[in-house]
């Protein structure tokens, strides 16, 4: 679905939090990838319950389902390029066995989107021998992503050392732009500096993923006022998908068609299940992107 072969998918977290597994622990992956058949995409991402490279093929076959990618924790400068490349290679392995597009990569030395810290103002900062380790070392991932046919795209994340524009100009400046692509994220970059435009508009040479995530800007205010920390934030409902927030999604589609996008949109949503029932949530996607995205009424 979509223009200039665009594929629409959806992420595991609005089922299953990596982060936390006592949420969503009931949903199996069967419901997981059924719910998206139902709900009209066409993959996923991978989640930290998903099996075996082997069996998760034979599962989205069956259901004619595609892997877009899958997170990817560095710590190139709290554990060395050495040791943070090893792992990666094994998460490379995986991905190319179940034929995915790119390897998502977020730095977490220092991250504090697991702690209790107040995400709004306690986040990690480099060293200029820091960020110089850190560049270095993503090249270096990089160049082992392409050599298995995957694009290392780059996930701007709240909590962590590239949060803002700033950051993410930084990061873009002094990578290698043909082994290092970029992530975009419309929450992650507007939770952080209140805007998702500007991102998207410098950048758009280097984006090979996107992230669809809405964001109630109500609740992001409150959790901003009451220093709230990444998990406190989501689980007050902070993220929610496309159509229940305040970005415009027709506005970065639209300048996304105009540079000629043709990878992954991945609708993602950090909630609780228990409150937002996830294929509720799916379908509300859905219906928001088809109607106002793309403009198409589908009728049944």
């Amino acid at each position: 679905m979509g223009k200039q072969d665009i594929q629409w998918g959806i992420a595991p977290i609005g089922w299953r939090n990596d982060d936390m597994p006592e949420i969503g622990k009931d949903n199996t992956l069967s419901h997981l990838l059924s719910d998206i058949v139902v709900a009209g995409f066409e993959g996923t991402e991978v989640g930290g319950f998903f099996p075996d490279a082997k069996t998760l093929k034979k599962e989205i076959d069956l259901r004619n389902l595609k892997i877009a990618g899958q997170w990817f924790s560095s710590f190139i400068v709290q554990d060395g390029i050495e040791k943070t490349s090893e792992a990666f290679h094994k998460h490379c392995t995986y991905l190319k066995e179940v034929d995915a597009a790119v390897a998502v990569v977020s730095e977490q030395t220092y991250s504090i989107q697991g702690l209790s810290k107040n995400v709004f103002a306690d986040k990690p900062t480099f060293t200029d021998d820091e960020w110089n380790q850190f560049t270095k070392g993503l090249d270096v991932l990089g160049e082992i992503a392409a050599s298995y046919g995957l694009k290392l795209v780059y996930h701007h994340h709240l909590g962590t050392v590239v949060q803002t524009l700033e950051e993410v100009n930084r990061l873009m400046d002094n990578t290698n732009p043909n082994v290092v692509h970029l992530l975009y994220d419309t929450g992650h970059i507007y939770a952080s500096d209140k805007e998702y435009m500007p991102l998207l508009e410098k950048h758009i040479n280097r984006i090979k993923h996107v992230h669809f995530k809405d964001i109630r800007d109500d609740v992001m205010k409150t959790s901003e006022e009451n220093g709230n920390s990444f998990r406190s934030a989501f689980l007050a409902g902070m993220f929610t998908v496309p159509g229940d927030g305040c970005i415009d999604f027709k506005k970065v589609y639209d300048k996304l068609l105009e540079h000629n996008y043709h990878s992954w949109i991945v609708i993602e949503a950090e909630q609780d299940p228990e409150i937002a029932h996830p294929l509720e949530y799916a379908l509300m996607a859905r219906k928001h992107i088809d109607e106002n995205v793309l403009n198409e009424r589908i009728t049944k």
